[in-house]
């Protein structure tokens, strides 16, 4: 009796909430267009700049802002409340009630509407959500360190090549990070000023230590960029970071999505290089008129996952958690074949029976790779140190030491970085839906990446091993030429060392160098050939 007490009274309360709709308002044009990507520099950051131009990503109409007096006139029309924009869309998210949204249409620069219940758009297209499935609260308080977590992906090899993020700049798009401004835990990275700046883009405002609705973004952050003297250390912990709130912990509506595309827009704007996002959508809102059907997960069709897929093409790395749905399958915007969807293990490296499973629905292998996820070491809010179960650890644990490995390779472009990672993996040449291509080795993609040379048409004729060294490296040179010239150049293209070479099989010793990344310049009278060498 009680019970159906209960669900009349929710009904009672949820039928008004219900008569609010949410839907995506797409808008014909923009404002100085042409002006804008002749001057960049008025729509974008120094840094977004340098980072495109590096990697060959072109500035056009999508980085233009959304006209603001269409803006404007969507939040005087009657009924309606605007929600969030993205510039990448050029569409605004305005919640109402359907008359009033539908109503919208007669404004003369509204060029679509796409209701987020599908059964309100008369052409039926494509936008919901699914639950961001936030992690368990902690289970087990354990005082230890993270070194499991990062050894099996091999990223404390990075760490001792002084590969920690500096100069990487990482947005973490999460739930909320209570005490972070506080905690001991981010001492190290308060004193750096390695925390650039945050926005909650729930609640519309600055300060994203306010929103206590949920932890989860503090023990994500934790897993990155925490530091506890001889007890923890994050897996980037000298990136630099935004914190962006775009998970509404109390409601789960495709806002939601709206916010996330939007938050990932302003990173790219902020010349971020890196984002990690431990949050999946679709499949779980609070109206299930808005979920999506298996079949959209596919990789292009919710909204999130667009956004996801042009973020890509501007440049971003997006690394995101597989979902703890286990059999139910990958959430979005996993789904994507532009983003690196992590997965779940256990400390011994097996399947975590709750990490979600890919399917042929999706275009590429999904999940891409997995990291520990069951047991992982984070830091609560109130600075202990204890374990979590989630791909929302996975992903940041990860994303961390890919931080660190792009640091390492700035020369790749993310889809570069993404392959490496993915080439570097356990099982790579035989993956499944479960683990996807394995467990990265980071310092196998780096090894084997620098080992390989470039700018050379016959890169087998010269060898160079072992790499990293920290004595002797040796040569395997062409046997017609008889005198070579080494040059050992810094990372800031300063000569720290040279040697001449008379015989094919050269040996040169590096023990004196400083440990960290050289260029390794061979010259002789017909042959050049540059080597990116590791000193440990």
């Amino acid at each position: 009796m009680k019970k159906g007490l209960l669900f009349l009274i929710l009904l009672f309360f949820q039928l008004p909430f219900y008569a609010q709709q949410d839907a995506w308002v797409y808008l014909t044009d923009k404002q100085n267009v042409a002006v804008s990507i002749a001057n960049p520099i008025s729509i974008l950051t120094q840094k977004a700049i340098n980072r495109k131009s590096a990697h060959g990503v072109p500035i056009d109409e999508r980085d233009v802002p959304v006209n603001e007096s269409y803006i404007t006139q969507l939040k005087n029309a009657s009924g309606i409340t605007v929600m969030a924009k993205s510039k990448w869309f050029n569409a605004v998210h305005v919640r109402g009630n359907q008359t009033d949204i539908e109503a919208l249409t007669n404004l003369s620069f509204v060029a679509s509407i796409d209701f987020a219940n599908k059964s309100l758009n008369s052409v039926k297209p494509v936008s919901q959500k699914q639950d961001s499935k936030l992690e368990n609260a902690l289970t087990t308080f354990n005082y230890g360190n993270a070194f499991n977590q990062i050894d099996m992906i091999n990223g404390h090899e990075l760490h001792l090549l002084d590969y920690t993020g500096t100069g990487m700049t990482v947005a973490v798009l999460d739930a909320g990070f209570p005490n972070v401004n506080t905690m001991a835990a981010f001492q190290r990275l308060r004193n750096a000023n390695n925390i650039i700046d945050g926005y909650d883009f729930v609640n519309r405002n600055a300060n994203v230590y306010a929103n206590t609705s949920s932890s989860h973004g503090t023990w994500v952050l934790s897993t990155m960029a925490g530091y506890v003297q001889d007890q923890y250390v994050g897996t980037a912990p000298d990136a630099s970071y935004y914190l962006f709130i775009t998970e509404d912990g109390i409601n789960e509506s495709p806002v939601e999505e709206s916010y996330w595309v939007e938050a990932v827009e302003r990173a790219d704007s902020l010349g971020v290089d890196v984002i990690n996002s431990s949050l999946g959508y679709g499949s779980f809102y609070d109206n299930t008129n808005y979920n999506y059907p298996a079949s959209h997960f596919d990789g292009n069709t919710t909204y999130i996952t667009k956004g996801a897929n042009i973020a890509f093409e501007k440049g971003l790395l997006i690394i995101n958690s597989a979902g703890n749905e286990g059999n139910s399958g990958i959430n979005a915007p996993a789904d994507s074949p532009n983003v690196l969807s992590v997965g779940a293990v256990t400390a011994s490296g097996t399947y975590a029976s709750f990490s979600s499973v890919g399917s042929a629905i999706q275009p590429t292998q999904k999940p891409d790779v997995v990291a520990q996820g069951q047991a992982s070491y984070v830091i609560g809010t109130n600075g202990v140190i204890g374990t979590l179960n989630g791909t929302s650890f996975s992903s940041p644990i990860l994303a961390g030491g890919i931080v660190c490995l792009w640091q390492a390779l700035p020369d790749k472009t993310n889809a570069e970085i993404m392959q490496l990672v993915r080439e570097s993996a356990s099982q790579y040449n035989n993956p499944d839906y479960f683990l996807g291509y394995g467990i990265p080795n980071l310092l196998a993609a780096l090894n084997g990446e620098l080992s390989n040379g470039n700018d050379d048409e016959n890169p087998e004729e010269i060898l160079m091993f072992p790499n990293p060294s920290s004595g002797d490296v040796f040569f395997k040179l062409p046997s017609e030429e008889t005198f070579w010239t080494f040059n050992i150049y810094d990372i800031l293209g300063k000569r720290v060392n040279r040697f001449l070479i008379l015989d094919e099989n050269a040996r040169i010793d590096v023990s004196s160098l400083v440990a960290g990344l050289y260029i390794v310049k061979i010259t002789s009278q017909k042959t050049s050939k540059n080597f990116k060498l590791i000193k440990k």
